[in-house]
């Protein structure tokens, strides 16, 4: 898979979710829809998948970033915006990678420099 091939994946999730939320929004808040889908099974097995899915994508975006810090904030983002802040982070891993590789993308850790080499360049 090319790098703008993923890009355009990453862009295609995030303009349809972004329309998807707008037209059920318009249609109601997610909080009154969620009042009569509560006791349905089948939505909460759903949910429970969603959200299993959120937290198997979070433990290679917490192998990849660096500090403690980042990957609180991104478990914040992913657990409130979803599929959001995952194709958002996705994308921004591709764009950030020179040279792209699929190994590099999925494979390379990203390090921090000390604060004496930040002090001193």
């Amino acid at each position: 898979m090319t790098k703008w091939l993923l890009v355009l994946f990453c862009m295609s999730v995030l303009t349809a979710m972004t329309l998807l939320t707008t037209f059920a929004s318009l249609d109601r808040s997610v909080l009154h829809g969620g009042v009569g889908l509560w006791p349905d099974p089948w939505f909460i097995a759903t949910l429970a998948d969603a959200y299993f899915g959120f937290l198997t994508f979070y433990l290679w975006l917490s192998y990849k970033e660096p500090t403690w810090l980042r990957r609180v904030i991104w478990l914040v983002a992913i657990l409130t915006l979803g599929n959001f802040a995952m194709a958002g982070y996705l994308l921004w891993q591709v764009l950030r990678l020179r040279p792209f590789t699929i190994e590099s993308l999925l494979l390379k850790r990203h390090t921090t420099k000390p604060i004496t080499e930040i002090a001193s360049a």
